[in-house]
């Protein structure tokens, strides 16, 4: 059985820079939740990314590649076998190659946001 709390620990670390930033609701032994300080039309923050321990898996949510899917163009195979839906990745270990290819879609992501005007 693979230790999640490390793989939370690691997909943790490429968040919380992002969190310090923005705006974290949540951030605790098991989910570190990011919005963004731009108000949506419903009167609501627009969503970064989160990372939530689920029972058998750690996911990382980065909504800037819902938002921009072009962001996704040049991500490896093996990353995009870790996608469930438009904005989400499940992880069960820590892959060093992985963890260091979603930091930097991370801050790609990040970029968007900042070039679109959201943070």
């Amino acid at each position: 059985m693979a230790d999640l709390g490390n793989v939370f620990a690691d997909l943790r670390a490429i968040m919380a820079p992002y969190a310090a930033s923005l705006d974290s609701k949540k951030d605790d032994d098991t989910e570190l939740y990011v919005d963004t300080r731009y108000i949506q039309k419903n009167k609501k923050p627009l969503f970064f990314g989160a990372v939530q321990m689920k029972k058998a898996y750690v996911s990382y949510h980065l909504m800037p590649v819902y938002a921009k899917p072009e962001l996704l163009a040049d991500v490896s195979p093996a990353l995009k076998a870790r996608m469930q839906g438009k904005s989400c990745f499940n992880f069960t270990v820590s892959d060093t190659a992985l963890l260091k290819e979603l930091a930097a879609l991370t801050k790609a992501g990040y970029a968007s946001y900042k070039e679109q005007g959201f943070v």
